[in-house]
């Protein structure tokens, strides 16, 4: 009988080659697939998977609840739950996330997108170390820190890796001063790269950098004209700053 196939490791994770931990967005509207997909994930090697909550169909609390409990006994790594209502339709409460990391002990963050500072005031009191607050907004990375969060999860570190690491690392250091001087000095960027729908302005920041091409699918399309001149000088303005 023949053996099965192993598992392909993801090049991802060969590139990382165990430098730094590789998370995969593994999550849909469907919990059937989001499960097959964190599996597939898993078994290529990642060191978590990131699961959105489910959109469009919009499910009640119970329904968000089961659909992470579905995904996190499926896997045996690390999840990180992905709220970010604005996308999705649906806001995964505190309550639930208490639910939650009773019942499932490798849920272990979650990527907090809701744009409101005081929810990560609520987590960080409900759930102190237990479940780790990650900023899902540059621009409210140093707020979202001082209010009990641990770090981001970054659309500017595409473009800006150790800048944006240097402003996290000092805010997480809770050295006040240079924190807030390095966050504010990136948040002409951090706006200017949600003039248009994510990934479409980073790619394009990224494409004058000559890093990668400038390409997106539909329905997203290419950054317009006005935001590149805005991403431009958001970066020019910036390093002028720095040197």
């Amino acid at each position: 009988m023949a053996r099965p196939a192993r598992p392909r490791r993801s090049k991802v994770v060969e590139c990382a080659g165990g430098r730094v931990p590789v998370i995969a967005g593994t999550g849909t509207n469907s919990t059937r697939a989001t499960v097959e997909r964190s599996k597939l994930a898993e078994r290529a090697g990642v060191d978590a998977v990131m699961v959105v909550s489910p959109y469009y169909n919009r499910p009640s609390q119970e329904g968000c609840l089961r659909h992470f409990l579905a995904v996190a006994d499926s896997v045996s790594c690390p999840v990180v739950v992905y709220n970010i209502p604005g996308r999705c339709g649906v806001d995964v409460w505190p309550e639930t996330l208490e639910k939650l990391c009773r019942r499932a002990e490798n849920v272990v963050a979650v990527k907090e997108a809701t744009g409101n500072v005081l929810r990560t005031q609520a987590l960080h009191r409900i759930f102190g170390e237990r479940l780790t607050v990650l900023s899902g907004d540059d621009a409210l990375t140093l707020p979202i820190i001082a209010a009990g969060g641990r770090g981001v999860i970054s659309v500017t570190s595409n473009l800006l890796p150790r800048e944006v690491s240097r402003a996290t690392s000092l805010a997480l250091e809770s050295l006040l001063d240079e924190a807030r001087h390095a966050h504010l000095s990136l948040l002409p960027i951090h706006e200017a790269l949600f003039l248009e729908p994510n990934p479409a302005p980073v790619k394009a920041a990224l494409a004058m950098e000559r890093k990668m091409l400038d390409v997106v699918r539909l329905p997203l399309v290419a950054a317009q004209d006005a935001t590149r001149a805005a991403i431009e000088a958001a970066l020019k303005a910036f390093r002028r700053g720095q040197s």
